[in-house]
């Protein structure tokens, strides 16, 4: 097995949004904001090389939607997806597998295109299984209006249309069937109706992608819960279990939207666990 971060974009988000009840004072020490208080986040993605199957973790924004969409989040940087799975040797049809952590367009906006023509909407990886679960997959195809304007129907329905569409099956926190050897899914309900945090046996170590219930190493204390979450009593204990396992098994926690920060390792201190170090992940990995 061989494991690769993705690079396909940054952008900008409002800092009190991204860290919720939390003052700005406190916040901003780790993470400043410009001067229209936006902070600037990675969609940083990862590759899975594991003998015949290439397995894509999330697929950032894309680049499909209308210029004014994008002018609410402030894109930049050079990398794309399509770029970055390039940059490594490899296609978009070589793509085997689209594991979704979940639909929220920031998450999923890469995996579907427009065809050639601009007629209608198809998924970038015309050879690949996209996984979800049914439990999310229902909440984001009936959104609730908290959460309508991250659901975006062209992110997802031309996935289920094209018969690429396959899901998880969840029994109480953990999937009830591997799916790849040697990678678990942990589901979490804080964020959005069972989010799909992926653990992955690599190297000796378990790696996690973090996902939204972690977005950044400024997110390791406990009240740092983003505003978006639509449960955010359930982040909590989600964060909990999901950081006192990480500090107890020295977990390197792979962070999708730190900008700064590729990977993470936590500790116990007496304020509760905290950040121990970051690394890039080659630094760790090789």
């Amino acid at each position: 097995m061989k494991i690769y971060p993705i690079e396909t974009g940054n952008f900008k988000l409002d800092g009190g949004a991204m860290f919720g009840v939390v003052p700005k004072s406190l916040w901003s020490r780790s993470k400043p904001a410009d001067d229209n208080n936006m902070c600037s986040w990675s969609m940083r993605c990862m590759l899975i090389e594991d003998g015949d199957r290439l397995i894509l973790i999330d697929t950032g924004m894309g680049n499909k939607q209308s210029e004014k969409f994008f002018s609410y989040y402030y894109l930049f940087g050079d990398a794309t997806l399509k770029k970055s799975i390039e940059a490594l040797g490899f296609g978009l049809d070589d793509i085997t597998d689209v594991f979704l952590t979940h639909l929220h367009f920031d998450h999923c906006g890469g995996a579907v295109v427009y065809n050639k023509e601009k007629e209608r909407y198809e998924p970038t990886f015309k050879n690949a299984k996209y996984w979800s679960n049914k439990l999310h997959w229902d909440w984001a195809v009936n959104p609730n209006d908290r959460e309508k304007a991250s659901f975006l129907k062209e992110n997802i329905l031309p996935i289920q249309e094209s018969g690429q569409l396959n899901f998880i099956e969840r029994v109480g926190r953990w999937n009830k069937d591997e799916i790849f050897p040697g990678f678990k899914t942990f589901f979490v309900d804080g964020h959005t109706e069972s989010q799909m945090i992926p653990y992955i046996d690599y190297k000796g170590r378990t790696l996690i992608f973090a996902a939204d219930l972690m977005p950044s190493a400024s997110h390791i204390p406990m009240p740092y819960v983003m505003g978006y979450d639509v449960r955010p009593l359930e982040t909590l204990k989600d964060k909990e279990i999901f950081l006192n396992a990480a500090a107890d098994k020295e977990h390197i926690i792979f962070l999708e939207h730190d900008i700064d920060n590729e990977c993470a390792l936590v500790e116990h201190t007496e304020k509760g666990v905290r950040l121990k170090e970051t690394y890039k992940f080659v630094d760790i990995f090789g």
